[in-house]
């Protein structure tokens, strides 16, 4: 998507779709130029008025532009009060509308709101809001993505555009790694597409295969990805900013099962449909390097991930078997299908010997998640102050929601195991915060959060400006929480 800036008058715009924003109660101020004379003739401001439009935040107006302006539609986008919240809801919601349309060139105009400080933003939004994984439907029935996005009466900021289309560009990729069927993306070829960002700044220091992976004893994801012909993969890229004085040092882990059965505690098939997702935790670690790799920010990050098919067969782990995993650690398997946190586990415990400042993970890790905090928020743990502020911050103003979470000790006797050290689940009480403990004994940085985006990561139906399937949730997040590291 190409980002252009004009000082022409809205009017005069070329365009498939000229949208205006427009604040609440300033509806006339706002459309004087459109609605005058050689525009509308006041038609414009009488129209919005009898369909209730005032500018409100969330709604909308759509007209054609019926030769008074140069544009084909025009759509009057309510934001309230102008914040940045609102300008970056009204710019997603103007993405999704613009694709249903097919309208491939796009401009924005504001005369009555500043929208400079909220530009970064608002591009973020309607990308995200003008994405569509449509590959596999016939031609005819594809909608067209923007191909051009002008802002009209905005100054130029090449630096802010550039930042957007970074974080946009790994938002897209980890959607698409979501999105794309489990054929697809397996382990050999969701490490091929990490492998692909090596270059400049971003090296490969490991990809293992599976006998690599069996002679480091990684007995969590051997024993996941024992039972699948896709065999497991191990990935480590790393960031290393040029001049080599980083100001921080970080890990960022993710969840990569490319597709989850459940194994031989088998899913039923409502449940097994859309776990080509359960990669989002890996997904989101790989756009979020994408994006760190073009922002460039001066903060040493190695990028980790464990890649395993968790599927049923003569070879599979069982129930009450015990795995010696990377740490040395004995876990007893209580549920084939608490596999995430076993893969977790080793790719956790190798961060931690990096030494790093801090260690995030990632995973669609619990359903209990889901059951907490809904389809949108992710939930957080985490013991360490400064982490948690950073990443909530980082969040609140990508405009994804995290909420922290108790890690509390007082569920650890639920993961107590009869023969191992710890065992692989805790029953469904505190499903997510006994998830999150056992993940905790494989770390021993004391800088370490997990964020299980189990409800956010793919959404089983549309939400705000997100169409059905991946979001590509926490690539913003974290790829914000590195820069401010870095600054």
């Amino acid at each position: 998507m190409l980002i252009s800036f004009s000082a022409a008058r809205p009017l005069a715009a070329a365009a498939d779709v000229l949208a205006l924003v427009v604040p609440q109660g300033k509806v006339a101020a706002a459309l004087a130029d459109l609605d005058g004379a050689d525009g509308f003739g006041g038609a414009l401001a009488a129209a919005a008025k009898d369909d209730g439009f005032d500018g409100r935040a969330g709604t909308s107006f759509w007209s054609p532009g019926l030769g008074k302006i140069a544009a084909k539609r025009l759509v009057l986008l309510g934001v309230g009060n102008g914040s940045t919240n609102e300008l970056r809801a009204a710019a997603g919601s103007l993405g999704k509308d613009v694709r249903n349309k097919g309208a491939k060139v796009v401009a924005i105009a504001s005369a009555e709101t500043n929208v400079a400080p909220a530009l970064s933003l608002m591009i973020e939004a309607y990308a995200e809001g003008n994405y569509r994984f449509d590959k596999y439907k016939p031609v005819a029935q594809r909608k067209a993505p923007t191909d051009t996005l002008t802002f009209i009466g905005v100054a130029e900021d090449p630096r802010a555009v550039a930042h957007a289309l970074a974080l946009a560009a790994g938002q897209e990729l980890a959607r698409n790694l979501v999105n794309e069927p489990a054929a697809e993306i397996h382990p050999d070829s969701i490490a091929a597409v990490a492998e692909g960002l090596a270059g400049g700044e971003v090296s490969v220091v490991a990809s293992w295969d599976y006998a690599t992976i069996q002679a480091k004893k990684m007995g969590g994801i051997v024993g996941v990805g024992q039972g699948s012909d896709k065999k497991p993969r191990f990935v480590h890229l790393r960031y290393e900013p040029a001049g080599g004085a980083p100001k921080a040092h970080v890990a960022l882990v993710g969840k990569g099962v490319t597709f989850d059965s459940g194994g031989l505690s088998l899913k039923p098939s409502d449940g097994m449909l859309t776990m080509r997702c359960d990669m989002g935790g890996a997904a989101a670690v790989i756009g979020a390097m994408k994006a760190i790799a073009a922002i460039k920010p001066n903060v040493r990050v190695d990028m980790i991930f464990g890649a395993v098919e968790n599927m049923p067969s003569g070879n599979s782990y069982k129930l009450g078997d015990i795995l010696t995993m990377y740490s040395g650690k004995k876990v007893e398997i209580h549920n084939t299908d608490a596999e995430g946190r076993l893969v977790l586990a080793d790719c956790l415990h190798y961060a931690s010997e990096l030494k790093p400042d801090a260690v995030v993970d990632l995973a669609t890790l619990t359903g209990a998640a889901v059951v907490a905090l809904g389809d949108w928020y992710s939930a957080l743990y985490s013991r360490e102050e400064s982490v948690s502020a950073g990443l909530l911050s980082a969040a609140e103003t990508s405009g994804e929601a995290a909420w922290r979470m108790p890690l509390a000790d007082i569920y650890r006797d639920k993961i107590k195991a009869e023969w191992g050290e710890t065992k692989n689940t805790g029953g469904r009480n505190a499903g997510s915060i006994t998830a999150a403990l056992f993940l905790s004994d494989f770390v021993t940085t004391p800088k370490w959060a997990h964020v299980d985006i189990a409800g956010p990561a793919f959404l089983d139906s549309p939400l705000l400006h997100y169409v059905q399937g991946g979001t590509g949730i926490m690539v913003r997040t974290l790829t914000r929480w590195v820069e401010g590291l870095g600054q």
